[in-house]
C-alpha cells in the first residue's frame, strides 16, 4: 500500500505546554488509520496541524511524496485533505446543499446555479449511499444525517485524506454500522481516513492500522491484527486498567429512598412511569434511542413540563417546577452535553464552580468574601481530582473528562446528595472513564444518590446497582443484582427483538 501522507518528526509548543514532540505517522492510500490517545495527547493538535489550523515548530508534512507547508486552513483542502470535527460546522438555517457548497457557490452572470448544485449533492450522496432531504433545514435533519453532510463536504472539495473526529460520539447503533459502510466504501475508492475515537471496540471492526499517543508522545504503530483491547490501553494510559468498573457493594434492602417518583406522566395519554430512588446506590436507565430515558430526567427535574407527577425527597412531597427548585432541594444534573448544558466554557474553573454557589460567599451588602471562595474552590477540585494548573484555567482548554469533573464539583459545592448523571463519559477517553467510575462509587459510599442515563450496555452492566429499563417512553423492568446481564437488559429493551441498546 503505497503510502499518501506522511508527517515526519512533528514538535509543537504552546506557554507553559510541550503539545507534540517528534510525532511521526504514515498513513496508506485506501487505508482506515487509528489515531488514539487519551484526552490530552496531543491528537487533535495533530489534526490541526495536518489541517493548517495550527503551524508546526519542527517536523514535515508528505503528501503524495512531496513536502507541503499549509499556511492556513484553505492550503491543506487544496491538497486535498478534509476534516470532519466533532463539533459540527454546518449553518442549521440551510439545508445540505447550501451547506456543502457555502462559500464556493456555483454562479453564472452573478446568478446562483441552483440545479447544478444540487445534482452535484445529489451524486455525492449516491457515492455515500444516503439519503438526505435536500430542501430541509439541516437543524431538522437527524444527527447521523448532519454527520453525512459533513462527510460530503469534504469529498466536494476532492479531499483524498479524510479525518473523523469521533465520528460516532452521538451516533446510534445502526447509524454507526452505516457509517462504517461509508467509510468501507471511501476505502475501496482509494481515500485514505484517519479515524479518533474513544470506542476500542470501533478501532478492531473498521480500522487497518493504529498509531498511539500519550502526552504528546509517540508511543507505537501497529497493525490492528497484531494488537488487542488490553494492550491498546496500556499504551494509551502507560498502565493497564485491570477493573474499569470498581466492585459494586453488597445489596442494601434497609437503604433510606432519597427519591421517589410516582405517577409521572409527561404528555397527556402518554406513559405512566415510577420509580425510586435509594442512598447510596446507583440506579441505571437503559433503553433504545428515543425510548424516555432523558425525558424522564428532565421531567423530574422540572427542565421539561409534566403534565403531571407526584415526587417526594426523603419522604416529603415537593412540586420541582423548575430546576432552580430541584437544585434548591438538592438535586443536581450532569447533563448530556457538558459543553453547552453544564458548563460555561469560556468561564475559569472557580467561576463554574462558583456560579450557582454565590450567596454562601457573601459578605456584608453585595460584597463577596473571595478568599472564602478560593478555598472551598481548591477543596472541591481535589475531592473531585480535577487535573489543571489552578482554579484559574479557563474550561475549555480541559480535557473532557476534567470538565465532567467541574460540572460534579458545582453540585457538590451546592451540597446535592442526589444527583443525575446523563452519558457520564461520553468523549471521554479509557483513562479518564475508570476516574469517573470511581468517583461514582466513592460518592455513593458517602451516602449520594445517582441516576445514571448511559447508552453504553458494559457501563449500564457494570456500575448499576439497579438498572430501570425504558421501551417507548415506559419503564417495562426494573432489574436487580444477578438480573442485571445484557441478555435481560436487552430482552426487555426491545420486547425480544434484536436492535442494539443505546
Amino acid at each position: 500500500m503505497s503510502a499518501i501522507l506522511e508527517l515526519r518528526g512533528i514538535t509543537k509548543g504552546f506557554p507553559g505546554v510541550q503539545a507534540l514532540s517528534g510525532i511521526d505517522l504514515t498513513v496508506g492510500a485506501g487505508e482506515i488509520h487509528a489515531l488514539l490517545g487519551e484526552n490530552g495527547a496531543g491528537k487533535s493538535t495533530l489534526m490541526k496541524i495536518l489541517s493548517g489550523i495550527h503551524q508546526p515548530d519542527e517536523g514535515r508534512i508528505v503528501v503524495d511524496g512531496q513536502d507541503r507547508h499549509f499556511a492556513d486552513y484553505h492550503d491543506a483542502v487544496a491538497a486535498g485533505i478534509g476534516i470532519v470535527f466533532q463539533e459540527f460546522s454546518l449553518i442549521p438555517y440551510l439545508n445540505a446543499v447550501e451547506n456543502i457548497f457555502l462559500g464556493r457557490e456555483r454562479r453564472r452572470f452573478g446568478l446562483l446555479k441552483s440545479r447544478s448544485m444540487r445534482a452535484e449533492a445529489v451524486a455525492l450522496f449516491e457515492r455515500l449511499g444516503v439519503h438526505i432531504d435536500l430542501s430541509a433545514e439541516v437543524r431538522a435533519l437527524s444527527v447521523a444525517q448532519q454527520q453525512f453532510i459533513e462527510i460530503a463536504k469534504a469529498l466536494a472539495l476532492d479531499a483524498r485524506i479524510l479525518i473523523l473526529d469521533e465520528p460516532t460520539a452521538t451516533l446510534t447503533p445502526t447509524d454507526a454500522e452505516h457509517l462504517f459502510q461509508i467509510m468501507r466504501g471511501l476505502k475501496a475508492q482509494g481515500v485514505a481516513i484517519i479515524f479518533i475515537s474513544h470506542h476500542l471496540d470501533e478501532i478492531f471492526e473498521i480500522c487497518d492500522r493504529i498509531t498511539v499517543l500519550r502526552d504528546g508522545q509517540f508511543i507505537a504503530d501497529t497493525d490492528v491484527a497484531e494488537t488487542d483491547m488490553d494492550s491498546l490501553v496500556q499504551m494509551m494510559v502507560g498502565r493497564r486498567l485491570e477493573r474499569s468498573f470498581p466492585p459494586k457493594p453488597a445489596p442494601r434492602p434497609s437503604a433510606k429512598v432519597v427519591l421517589e417518583v410516582e405517577g409521572l406522566q409527561i404528555e397527556r395519554g402518554g406513559p405512566v412511569n415510577a420509580f425510586r430512588l435509594h442512598e447510596g446506590e446507583i440506579l441505571g436507565f437503559a433503553g433504545l434511542v428515543g425510548s424516555g430515558r432523558t425525558e424522564t430526567v428532565m421531567a423530574v427535574l422540572g427542565a421539561d413540563p409534566a403534565h403531571r407527577k407526584t415526587v417526594r425527597i426523603n419522604g416529603d412531597a415537593v412540586r420541582l417546577a423548575d430546576p432552580a427548585e430541584a437544585l434548591s432541594h438538592g438535586l443536581g444534573i450532569l447533563p448530556e452535553s457538558r459543553k453547552t448544558e453544564g458548563l460555561i466554557t469560556s468561564f475559569s474553573i472557580r467561576d463554574n464552580i462558583s456560579i450557582n454557589n454565590l450567596p454562601k460567599y457573601r459578605k456584608a451588602g453585595a460584597f463577596l468574601d473571595f478568599a472564602r471562595e478560593r478555598t472551598t474552590t481548591d477543596a472541591m477540585m481535589r475531592q473531585v481530582g480535577v487535573k489543571a494548573p489552578g482554579q484559574n484555567t479557563v474550561v475549555e482548554t480541559l480535557s473532557g473528562g476534567n470538565q465532567q469533573k467541574v460540572v460534579l464539583a458545582r453540585w457538590l459545592n451546592h451540597h446535592c446528595r442526589i444527583l443525575f448523571f446523563d452519558e457520564p463519559t461520553r468523549g471521554i477517553d479509557v483513562g479518564a472513564k475508570a476516574e469517573i467510575y470511581g468517583l461514582m462509587r466513592a460518592l455513593t459510599e458517602q451516602g449520594y444518590a445517582i441516576v445514571m442515563v448511559s447508552s453504553e450496555l458494559p457501563e449500564i452492566v457494570g456500575m448499576s446497582d439497579r438498572v430501570a429499563v425504558f421501551r417507548e417512553g415506559s419503564i417495562v423492568a426494573t432489574l436487580d443484582s444477578d438480573q442485571i446481564t445484557p441478555t435481560d437488559i436487552m430482552r426487555h429493551a426491545t420486547a425480544g427483538e434484536t436492535h442494539e441498546l443505546v
